[in-house]
């Protein structure tokens, strides 16, 4: 099961994708948050046969809904509209903080945080699967 990992910023997206069997994420690209932003996550969910998509859910130390959260929910809305392909939340902290630290150049962060949003659902899912 091949699956779409988001970043969402509201100047730039982070996107990555899994392999095939969805164990592994890999960085792909990152997107402007701008009117061209649907279209292009629906050519490339197309391209790449996606089944579903993982969004990052932002939250503040204590847990709750973060400023950018309500964007995100929006964007998550526009996304099911849009896309028709299950959408999933997994809770990220500090993923671009995260990135920057792995890589030297900036403009890839987006999509490396987008990576490791969507390897801890991988890790997730799969922990599970191989338990069961």
């Amino acid at each position: 099961m091949k699956l779409i990992g988001i970043d969402y910023g509201t100047k730039r997206v982070g996107v990555a994708v899994s392999d095939v069997e969805g164990r592994i994420a890999f960085p792909k690209m990152t997107l402007p948050n701008n009117s061209d932003l649907m279209d292009a996550l629906f050519e490339f969910a197309k391209k790449e046969g996606a089944e579903r998509i993982v969004l990052g859910e932002s939250k503040n130390l204590s847990g709750q809904d973060n400023a950018v959260m309500k964007s995100v929910r929006e964007f998550a809305k526009k996304l099911k509209e849009h896309i028709d392909i299950p959408v999933s939340f997994e809770p990220e902290f500090y993923t671009s903080v995260e990135a920057r630290r792995q890589l030297d150049r900036h403009e890839d962060v987006d999509a490396h945080a987008a990576a490791i949003i969507l390897t801890s659902y991988l890790n997730k899912i799969n922990t599970y699967d191989d338990f069961s």
